[in-house]
């Protein structure tokens, strides 16, 4: 970056081939070194696309993911989709980082920002995925529990006119994925369809995409991202937003199960999509990240 011009490459090649914590250790000796806080260097020296990725980069896990609710609460209009992708897909152990990190970072808590963002039923979904109860992991199912929480759903939804909300909210919300699997099993012999078809047919707008994204996350973690980034670059025009989010996100977690998952479910690589999506700098960036494919 010294001097006339900016050598992206180096860049690229620097932060990319590193982890999270390889980088806030660049940073470190980057201050150290040259008295300069090297996330405001690179904005100062890098623009659109490229920019954005490669700052996305700098931040601390949980630093970056407070900033994406932030970013998608501050200002005119909410991304509710933001929102939704992040609190329905982390774990009880992730979202309490990130509210820490969020409130170290903007000095307000994450909770009641939402719920001063947002309101309804979207508002109490939302504050309920925060409180993270559904991670049991002990595996334990226990049938009766399954059958009734399917039979509450039910009756919440297809057998009344109109539709009891607050039912679907708190068993979506607060029961651990290997529970929630049996209950859709169950559901599905009661009413003939499945979960998702019944949320589609009960709710609409945010809701509905809170619910469902739940039921994904729930199904197959590695199926919903790959869905994220297929839709991020299918068609005209790319969601950058989603697209760099969930790279960055997943890489130091799970995103080789991800890309496995993504050339499973479309007969194509994740590389050969972004390939054919993106260009330049920013391209070569997320190839890097993203790694040889299968």
């Amino acid at each position: 970056m010294k001097g006339l011009g900016t050598n992206e490459q180096a860049i690229i090649d620097v932060l990319t081939k590193r982890s999270n914590a390889q980088r806030q250790e660049i940073a470190k000796s980057f201050k150290a070194q040259f008295g300069k806080d090297l996330t405001e260097t690179l904005k100062s020296e890098l623009s659109g696309k490229f920019e954005r990725l490669i700052i996305a980069l700098m931040y601390p896990p949980y630093s970056y993911e407070a900033k994406e609710l932030y970013d998608a609460m501050k200002g005119l209009g909410t991304k509710e989709g933001v929102i939704i992708e992040i609190l329905a897909s982390r774990t009880k152990n992730q979202l309490r980082e990130i509210m820490k990190a969020y409130e170290e970072d903007y000095g307000s808590s994450l909770e009641e920002d939402i719920q001063a963002d947002t309101s309804g039923y979207l508002e109490r979904i939302l504050v309920c995925l925060l409180q993270g109860s559904r991670d049991d992991l002990s595996g334990f199912v226990d049938p009766g529990l399954a059958l009734q929480d399917a039979q509450d759903l039910y009756a919440a939804g297809e057998k009344i006119c109109g539709t009891d909300e607050m039912k679907f909210i708190t068993i979506l919300c607060t029961r651990s994925a290997t529970h929630l699997m049996r209950v859709f099993e169950e559901y599905e012999k009661i009413a003939n369809k499945s979960i998702e078809d019944s949320i589609k047919s009960e709710t609409h707008g945010s809701l509905e995409e809170a619910m469902l994204t739940v039921v994904k996350c729930t199904r197959n973690l590695h199926s919903y991202f790959a869905e994220r980034l297929y839709y991020a670059m299918k068609g005209a025009g790319t969601r950058d937003g989603t697209l760099i989010r969930n790279i960055v996100s997943r890489s130091e977690i799970d995103l080789n199960l991800i890309k496995h998952q993504f050339n499973k479910m479309y007969g194509k690589t994740l590389s050969s999509m972004i390939m054919e999506d993106t260009s330049g700098d920013y391209k070569n960036a997320l190839l890097n990240l993203v790694g040889n494919d299968l």
